[in-house]
């Protein structure tokens, strides 16, 4: 059994169970424990008093954590911690708790439990888990009500042997605020970053592939999404429901179905995004009162999925390059875009007479240009030709031979950023 023995100073203790030890050393913020190889990680935690910090020396270690105090659990040389299969690897339930430097694997695979690498419960504020790999979880890291939690770091692959829908999220964020979440690397689980009732957080540099959506996000208000990468996905960045938000500089290319989806969201800006080589572009739902500007949309099935009732966004200084069909809108009357600097639209049949950069007559998404070069793509080489323009005039004296439209009153002749045809072809891989 093992016997803590104190020395006289109270600054360091030393625990021996069976030929393995435990060591604790005195630092300027509390003791310092270090468990080598053979020895237990639950019994320096529950030896520890709040403010230790526990060393795990580099080896192998199958057991079940639960740290109740605030503490500082960190690996050295990369140690593994394993829960055989079976539960949760590490639950935290107080606050201030910090995990690094770890390799957390093997949780058990109950949904119902939602079983996890790290387990966060109610309460257990400030939580810091950053620089560690968590594999083969069900969730990487479940993180409920709480303020104030860092997930910075962390390499996150899920159980890829199950089918997507039996795999939890790489990080589940539930009833928090203010949580930063950096520079993570997510693979392999259902959603990268599940995102439910949570303001007020930051989310940047986040790496998502091969998941169902990268980001499934909705409920929460005032957060900030930036220089994310989103690839190969079902969906790359979904935020619905949403008010407040600030979404830019993020990069989703080669996702089925859309690059970012935008659904039941207001009052937000969407600027300086790439969107390349997915199935959408973006798809907008029940979208009002946003702006959206300064966005890449090349190569894409279709650049923009518009519906439900999305009207009153400011759509400005986008490029719309080389995507199959540029607009799909559905709604039951015509939407303006571009009224601040307009748009490039690389389908645009018009011409610029004055040579002020801006066409002198307005593109309409969907005309019967726009219809003719997707069904028969070799249309483009008579861009600008008599025919076509004549084939525009018609329809715009008789609007009955197309449908309603987005319409740029004056879309830009040239593309605003420069580096738009490094997106096309391949998605940016």
């Amino acid at each position: 059994m093992a016997v803590p023995v104190r020395w006289p100073t109270g600054r360091c203790r030393r625990l021996v169970a069976g030929a393995a030890a435990l060591l604790f050393a005195g630092t300027a913020g509390g003791a310092e424990l270090t468990v080598v190889p053979g020895g237990s990680i639950d019994a320096a935690l529950r030896a520890a008093r709040p403010g230790d910090v526990v060393v795990v020396e580099r080896g192998d270690y199958l057991e079940h954590l639960v740290i109740d105090r605030p503490l500082t659990l960190r690996g050295q040389g990369r140690p593994t911690l394993s829960a055989g299969g079976r539960g949760d690897v590490i639950r935290i339930r107080a606050a201030g708790v910090t995990i690094e430097g770890l390799i957390i694997r093997d949780s058990g695979s109950d949904l119902t439990a939602q079983n996890a690498g790290i387990y966060v419960e109610p309460g257990a504020h400030r939580v810091v888990i950053r620089y560690n790999d968590l594999a083969h979880n069900l969730f990487g890291a479940w993180v409920e009500g709480v303020h104030d939690p860092v997930l910075e770091g962390n390499l996150i692959t899920g159980l890829r042997e199950l089918p997507s829908a039996q795999r939890g999220n790489g990080i589940q964020l539930y009833n928090t605020r203010r949580a930063r979440v950096l520079d993570n690397h997510i693979s392999f689980a259902r959603d990268g970053i599940y995102v439910d009732v949570s303001h007020e957080a930051v989310f940047r540099g986040n790496r998502l592939h091969h998941l169902r959506y990268g980001t499934h996000y909705m409920n929460s208000n005032g957060n900030l999404w930036e220089h994310n990468r989103a690839w190969r996905n079902r969906g790359g960045l979904a935020l619905m429901e949403v008010r407040n938000q600030v979404v830019r500089d993020n990069f989703a290319w080669g996702n089925r179905d859309h690059g970012i989806m935008l659904r039941t969201i207001q009052d937000s800006v969407i600027e300086n995004n790439v969107v390349a080589g997915n199935g959408r572009g973006f798809f907008v739902y029940d979208a009002e009162y946003n702006t959206l500007r300064g966005n890449l949309v090349a190569g894409n099935d279709i650049g923009v999925h518009l519906s439900a009732g999305s009207y009153h966004n400011q759509v400005d200084r986008n490029d719309f390059i080389g995507n199959r069909q540029q607009i799909h809108y559905v709604a039951a009357r015509d939407e303006p875009w571009g009224r601040e600097g307009g748009n490039f639209w690389s389908n645009y049949a018009g011409w610029d007479r004055d040579g002020d950069g801006l066409g002198d007559l307005p593109y309409a998404a969907n005309d019967l240009v726009d219809r003719l070069i997707w069904r028969q793509p070799t249309v483009k080489v008579l861009l600008g030709s008599p025919a076509l323009q004549t084939l525009q005039a018609v329809a715009r004296q008789f609007p009955v031979l197309r449908p309603t439209s987005i319409v740029d009153e004056k879309p830009r002749m040239r593309p605003w950023r420069a580096d738009w045809a490094e997106w096309l072809g391949d998605g940016g891989d």
